[in-house]
C-alpha cells in the first residue's frame, strides 16, 4: 500500500503554488521516501509533493536510473519542441499531446543540500518540466489547445473524476 494517496483534478491543493522547502532534514528525507513509495505504486517516473498534499517545491522521479530527488527546482533555461503523448497521475488514465521544449537545464539541491544540475533532453526533459508544473500549481490540461481543452474538461466531468470533496453534490467535478 502506498505511503500516500495521490490528490487527482478537482483538488484544490493542486492548483497551488507550493512554498521553497527551508530545511532539508530528517523528516524531509522521510517525505521523500514516502513518494518514492508512492510514485512505484501509482506507478509513475516522477511526483511532485503537491500531488501528495505537501506545500513543498519539491519532487521525486525514476525514469529507469534510479531515484532521486530535487528539491526548490528551478528551469533556468529551454530549448527546441517536442511534442508527445502526456499524461499525469492526479489526471488518472488519460493523456493528450503536450508541446514543450525539448531540452532543458534545471537546477536545485540534492538531500544533503548540494547543488544538483541536469542538461535533460526529451522525456526526462519532459518529466522535470511536469513536475515543475505541479509545483506551480499548473495542471496538464492548462498545456492544451481551447478546443481539447473543453473536449478534457467535459471527458473528466463523465468520468467524474475527481475527490469526494471537490465533487459538487450533482456527480460532476468542479473545475477551475
Amino acid at each position: 500500500m502506498a505511503a500516500y494517496d495521490i490528490r487527482v483534478i478537482g483538488d484544490p491543493v493542486l492548483r497551488q503554488k507550493a512554498n521553497d522547502v527551508a530545511e532539508i532534514d530528517g523528516a524531509l528525507v522521510k517525505l521523500v521516501e514516502d513518494m518514492l513509495e508512492t510514485m512505484y505504486a501509482a506507478p509513475g517516473i516522477g511526483l511532485a509533493a503537491p500531488q501528495v498534499g505537501v506545500d513543498k517545491r519539491l519532487f521525486v522521479w525514476d525514469i529507469g536510473y534510479g531515484p532521486n530527488a530535487m528539491v526548490n527546482p528551478e528551469i533556468i533555461e529551454g530549448d527546441g519542441e517536442w511534442v508527445f503523448e502526456e499524461g499525469c497521475l492526479s489526471v488518472p488514465g488519460l493523456s493528450w499531446e503536450i508541446v514543450r521544449p525539448k531540452k532543458i537545464h534545471i537546477v536545485g539541491r540534492d538531500l544533503d543540500g548540494n547543488e544538483m544540475t541536469y542538461e535533460a533532453d526529451e522525456l526526462e526533459s519532459r518529466m522535470f518540466q511536469h513536475e515543475m508544473d505541479h509545483l506551480n500549481g499548473v495542471l496538464l490540461i492548462e498545456r492544451l489547445d481551447e478546443d481539447t481543452r473543453k473536449s478534457a474538461l467535459k471527458t473528466l466531468r463523465d468520468l467524474q473524476i475527481g475527490t469526494p470533496e471537490t465533487k459538487p453534490a450533482g456527480g460532476g467535478l468542479t473545475l477551475p
